[in-house]
């Protein structure tokens, strides 16, 4: 039975991580940190406040799901402390995940990081990655809830990435007015991106690929918390035997 430990265990995705953990049977939840509820409790656990709770309870694996401005020293510190990491929460920097792969490297612990959990939105980066052979113009719509910290979202540029990398040709057109120069989104690696944030929205996106007299539009949904916890779970299961750093769930898909 792996122990895991929950970072962020009382914000949202943290709270339904612990219930997931907690509910299955070959994992068990022994650690909760979270600064800003310490003393609360989580599916029965005191939360902690301080990382050194992990080490106090042998934690194996550690989740994340803080926020930017902390995921990179908590990383940091697990990956110090021998205990293996999944990463959930979004906007490390390029610059940030050359760090992790050089601390993971060697080490005795490894670490997983994904910009989405949910099977159908990594199914989906894959789609459009095929589809990108066959049209180079396309751009990314991500639209996510209005607390959402960065943006775009790891996942749309992780999309336009694999865009990039996948179409045969480029593709550029119109930039807008100067006296509007957000209107066509953000330029992610020669892909425009465009971010919505508004409240009664969760986590959705789309592609969108156009050619002669068509369009194609690949679209996925995540209406609730529950759609990313079969793909945490997952990459808890299996970052142990995967040595350094890993990127994307669709690593395990294959």
């Amino acid at each position: 039975m792996t122990r895991v430990g929950v970072l962020g265990a009382r914000g949202r995705m943290g709270r339904e991580v612990c219930r997931a953990v907690a509910a299955t049977p070959d994992l068990h939840l022994v650690a909760a940190v979270d600064p800003a509820h310490e003393g609360q409790e989580v599916d029965g656990l005191p939360v902690a406040s301080e990382l050194d709770a992990l080490s106090d309870a042998t934690v194996e694996v550690a989740v994340d799901f803080t926020h930017p401005s902390v995921v990179l020293g908590n990383a940091r510190w697990c990956l110090a402390h021998g205990v293996h990491v999944v990463i959930g929460t979004t906007g490390i920097p390029p610059e940030g995940l050359e760090e992790l792969r050089a601390l993971a490297e060697g080490g005795e612990a490894n670490a997983f990081v994904a910009p989405n959990f949910a099977l159908g939105a990594v199914l989906m980066m894959r789609f459009a990655e095929q589809a990108a052979r066959h049209f180079d113009a396309a751009e990314v719509i991500e639209l996510h809830h209005d607390q959402k910290a960065d943006a775009p979202s790891g996942t749309a540029i992780s999309t336009a990435g694999r865009i990039a990398a996948g179409r045969e040709g480029a593709w550029t057109a119109p930039g807008g007015d100067g006296a509007h120069p957000g209107a066509r989104g953000a330029d992610v690696g020669g892909v425009r991106v465009h971010a919505v944030r508004l409240p009664g929205l969760l986590a959705h996106q789309q592609v969108m690929f156009g050619g002669p007299g068509q369009t194609l539009t690949i679209r996925h949904d995540s209406t609730d918390r529950a759609s990313f916890l079969p793909g945490v779970l997952m990459a808890v299961r299996a970052v142990a035997s995967r040595p350094g750093l890993t990127v994307g769930l669709d690593a395990l898909l294959d």
